[in-house]
């Protein structure tokens, strides 16, 4: 899975869950602030090493963080493009379309496509999409 993990919210928390849940092994590339610079709202988003022990953090509190490896995410389609033994990707239904189209460039160099698992966007009380987006939209 890839992302910038923001404000590490009960979304990301689903998605790591559920990749840990069915896999041995995660790795999870996080988005450098390099990549980040268009993002909206990205004087608010939280500087790379915060958002990374945040995500150790939360591994930690349910599982042997011996289980993930976080590497930077320098581009959006990160290692899984040219490197054919990833097996799998989790993605929010947000970022399925990002997730088709790694699997076409796979397919395009000869790599077997990824097994795609799609995690369902979580509402808050009030019914409205829980995003790091609308977090950093109402930050003081």
């Amino acid at each position: 899975m890839g992302g910038t993990f923001d404000h590490l919210h009960e979304g990301h928390k689903l998605l790591i869950k559920t990749a840990l849940s069915i896999s041995n092994k995660v790795i999870i590339g996080l988005t450098t602030q390099d990549l980040l610079k268009n993002k909206i709202y990205a004087s608010k988003i939280e500087e790379y090493e915060i958002r990374e022990r945040n995500i150790k953090n939360f591994v930690c509190s349910f599982t042997d963080l011996k289980r993930v490896e976080i590497i930077e995410l320098n581009e959006p389609y990160g290692p899984p493009i040219n490197e054919p033994e990833y097996e799998g990707l989790i993605v929010s239904q947000e970022t399925y379309p990002v997730a088709l189209k790694m699997n076409e460039i796979r397919e395009e160099k000869g790599f077997n496509p990824m097994i795609i698992i799609v995690i369902p966007i979580l509402k808050d009380r009030n019914k409205k999409r829980i995003s790091s987006t609308s977090i950093r939209e109402n930050l003081s």
